[in-house]
Formats: structure tokens, C-alpha cells, sequence
């Protein structure tokens, strides 16, 4: 059950990855805040920083995540701790998202199944 847990969160770590991409590196090309976030290309300006900052706060849930993968068989309680703590945060932006925005229940599915999946076999083990 610990190589589900880790291969669910890791791989949570890597959405989230991709997701700090879109918001921090990639935000202002039309084919990232047009058709992924639904921002009309005159608001890109206006909201750039805002996603800029939150793509950030997704590589650092992914580094969490990834770095508990890394420790867990060495240092279990640090492992488990990071593990849970990132893949929770996780769910609870992606329900956050949905609740801002019913119109953005495929970007909530596509942030926190992963995680929540991961949580639910990590808890568990407990």
C-alpha cells in the first residue's frame, strides 16, 4: 500500500509541477489564460501577478508531496507527515476552486483526485 501512497502523491507533486508552470512561467500565452483559466486577453495584466504568486504556492504543495515520497522509507514520520499535509492542501484548494467556480469542476477533478486518492490510502495505514 506505501508504493500506491507514494506513486499517487508523487504524481500529484508532478501535476502541481505543471500547474506552477501554467500560472507562473506560461500565463501570459493566450493558449494558458485564455483556455485554461478563462482570462480574456486584455484582464491578463490585472490578474498576471495574482497567478504568478498562486503558481508558486502549487510548486511548493508539489515540493511537499515529492520530498515526502523521497523521505517516508527512511524517515516515516516525516514522510507520512509531508505526504499528508501536501495531498490535503491539495484537496482542500481543488475544493475551494470548485466551490468559487462550479464552472471549473474539470480543473478541481484534474488538481485533487490524485491527492485525494493518495490521502485516502495513506490514511489508511494510520
Amino acid at each position: 500500500m506505501l508504493v500506491v501512497v507514494q506513486v499517487l502523491a508523487a504524481l500529484s507533486g508532478l501535476v502541481h509541477v505543471y500547474i506552477w508552470g501554467m500560472e507562473s512561467l506560461r500565463f501570459a500565452d493566450p493558449r494558458v489564460h485564455r483556455w485554461v483559466f478563462k482570462v480574456a486577453t486584455p484582464d491578463v495584466g490585472a490578474v498576471r501577478l495574482w497567478a504568478y504568486n498562486q503558481g508558486w504556492y502549487n510548486l511548493f504543495l508539489a515540493v511537499g508531496a515529492i520530498a515526502g515520497v523521497a523521505v517516508v522509507r527512511w524517515q516515516p514520520e516525516v514522510g507520512w507527515t509531508l505526504i499528508v499535509f501536501s495531498c490535503a492542501s491539495m484537496v482542500a484548494a481543488a475544493l475551494i476552486l470548485y466551490k468559487a467556480n462550479r464552472f471549473m469542476v474539470a480543473a478541481a477533478l484534474k488538481q485533487g483526485i490524485l491527492p485525494a486518492l493518495a490521502l485516502v490510502f495513506a490514511l489508511t495505514q494510520l
